[in-house]
């Protein structure tokens, strides 16, 4: 709980200290005196956003400070736990100290003496305060909070904990479907690029070698004529030519007749033989020689368009390098690696129908889950509106109607329900609101649409009066819950407070006298002028000072003796009903 509050250069407070006790506390004081800047002090040290101007004029900075005790809080081992993530590590009797330093150029944030940002000190400080102000914000109107209070209601949490783990499992294998299938989407279109590209390089079908030969044979085809005339000639002189007027002679012819003589040699000297057959060697090759010739002229003189075959050809050897490797056995490297990467993806064969065969499973029993979870909502948000309209008729609401409306919204990526596709999420299928006709004949429309501030406060404290036993927030603040009504109905809202401090320490600003009456602890803000310098500071009230606050609320000052006594026998019925109310607390009674 909060037990105490240090504010310094906020505002028209310049330095004030509030304790607070246990139970109900009351906060009281004229209109302007700075009740409502004590709950933005608060409201700053436990994260929300402040401006700068809300520094005291003529000061650098301000301060606030918030002290709180976990001793005797139900769920103090959630906000250890959360503390311990962010770094603050408590000893078991050690208090929570948050503080917020306020400047006009960065505001930090502490708990502990731990420098933390603004965002952490919110969620802290949402876990040890809830208030409920007039303000748009408030956590009544917000959809998931309005959730969160029907099934605190219906308790339905062990059941929302197992729609949560049905809805993972789903969600997981949902999400390694689109996998999959994203996956298969992308290896068909590989597929098709590897196809197309072994295609175009099967439709060329290069082989080893090839190229160099290509090349060349381009060479050569490039220079026939030259080649042609050459070879011409070297085949002339080893075989001669037939002139028009006269045969010429070749070397080989020469040759032959050398060939003649050297046999005739070795016939008539053996020693000579080698010579022979050295001879005979020679002959044989340039006759070879001379055969080579005449094939390689016919070669060059067979097709005249094959320069161009040759050329076309090794261009689309090019487009291939190009492409797919800097040779042609690179590219041909290439293409088995293609085949290789297409004889893989064909053999990749997941049976895709298994897990689509647990979604449907899956999605079965989530389906059932949430559906019941729906219908246990369903139920309990009939009775909870018939809790709340009766509890609102007592706070001066008159005949408001008030529906708790259990929907479910249409999504056609949703699960099935019945004939329709339905939206769902780790809570469930449903969408709660909370719905209010505050006039007869008036339809029913969603609260942050048609209830006032006042209305809110109220509504939030019939929710709250309702729900206080599975509510794990220790204390609770409420701005100003009593106006717009008188007294008679300020008895019942003092009692529907009081009744929340069995499990959580009750914070009130009012401006009722029959609020006030049921404090376990009383606070007024004084306001003074000081040097022309208007400054507010918050006093503690006890015994007699608290019955003559409570008198001014009924009659102003001066005190007059006849509303002291009002006021003294509004505490003794306060007390005697506070007695006969027990809720088995340690609280103090009051006067």
């Amino acid at each position: 709980m909060l037990l105490e509050l240090t504010i310094r250069n906020f505002a028209v407070i310049r330095e004030t200290r509030i304790e607070f006790g246990r139970g109900l506390n009351a906060l009281t004081g004229e209109t302007g005196a700075g009740k409502s800047i004590v709950l933005d002090a608060l409201g700053a040290v436990l994260g929300e956003r402040t401006s700068p101007t809300i520094v005291r004029s003529g000061q650098d900075r301000a301060y606030v400070e918030a002290i709180f005790d976990l001793t005797d809080v139900p769920h103090s081992a959630e906000i250890r736990a959360r503390l311990a993530d962010v770094g603050v590590e408590l000893a078991a009797d050690e208090a929570v100290v948050l503080s917020r330093d306020i400047a006009p150029s960065r505001s930090t944030a502490r708990i502990n003496g731990r420098a933390l940002t603004a965002g952490a000190l919110t969620e802290i400080g949402e876990l040890l305060v809830d208030i409920h102000g007039q303000s748009d914000h408030l956590s009544l109107l917000r959809p998931a909070a309005q959730l969160d209070m029907l099934d605190s209601y219906a308790n339905t949490g062990e059941l929302r904990a197992r729609v949560g783990t049905a809805y993972a499992r789903w969600r997981t294998v949902q999400r390694r479907i689109d996998a999959f299938e994203h996956e298969r989407r992308e290896q068909a279109q590989r597929q098709d690029l590897l196809k197309l590209q072994l295609a175009e390089i099967e439709a060329v079908d290069p082989q080893p070698g090839e190229h160099d030969e290509l090349d060349a044979e381009r060479g050569r085809l490039t220079h026939a004529v030259r080649l042609v005339s050459l070879s011409e000639s070297i085949r002339a002189t080893l075989d001669g030519a037939d002139g028009l007027d006269s045969i010429e002679t070749g070397t080989l012819d020469q040759l032959r007749s050398a060939e003649a003589a050297l046999n005739e040699m070795a016939r008539l000297d053996a020693s000579t033989e080698e010579y022979l057959r050295q001879m005979r060697d020679a002959l044989y090759a340039l006759d070879e020689l001379s055969t080579d010739l005449r094939e390689y002229q016919a070669l060059l003189d067979a097709d005249p368009g094959r320069l161009d075959i040759v050329g076309e050809r090794l261009q689309q050897f090019r487009e291939l390098t190009r492409k797919y490797g800097s040779s042609i056995d690179a590219v041909l490297a290439h293409a088995d690696g293609i085949r290789s990467e297409l004889d893989e993806i064909a053999a990749e064969s997941p049976d895709i129908e298994d897990l689509r065969a647990d979604l449907r499973r899956l999605e079965t029993e989530l389906v059932e889950l949430a559906s019941e979870l729906s219908e246990r909502r369903a139920r309990a948000g009939k009775q909870l509106s018939r809790r709340v309209e009766e509890t609102i008729a007592e706070l001066n609401m008159g005949s408001a109607q008030f529906v708790v409306a259990v929907t479910q919204r249409e999504e056609h990526e949703g699960v099935s329900l019945a004939d329709r596709q339905v939206s769902v999420d780790p809570t469930g299928i449903d969408n709660v609101s909370f719905l209010l006709a505050a006039n007869p004949g008036s339809a029913p429309q969603p609260l942050a649409r048609v209830a006032s501030g006042g209305e809110t406060a109220r509504l939030m404290l019939a929710l709250k009066s309702i729900l206080s036993e599975a509510d794990a927030t220790p204390t609770l603040v409420f701005d100003e819950i009593d106006v717009g009504i008188g007294g008679r109905s300020g008895q019942i809202v003092g009692e529907k407070l009081w009744s929340l401090t069995g499990g959580h320490q009750v914070i009130v600003i009012s401006h009722l006298p029959q609020v006030a009456a049921f404090a376990d602890h009383h606070t007024t803000m004084v306001k003074r002028d000081t040097n022309g310098v208007t400054e507010t500071s918050a006093a503690e009230l006890q015994g007699d000072a608290s019955v003559d606050e409570i008198a001014t609320m009924f009659d102003g000052k001066p005190v007059s003796p006849e509303s002291r006594a009002n006021a003294q026998a509004l505490l003794r019925r306060v007390n005697g009903w506070k007695v006969s109310h027990s809720l088995a607390s340690s609280t103090p009674v009051a006067g």
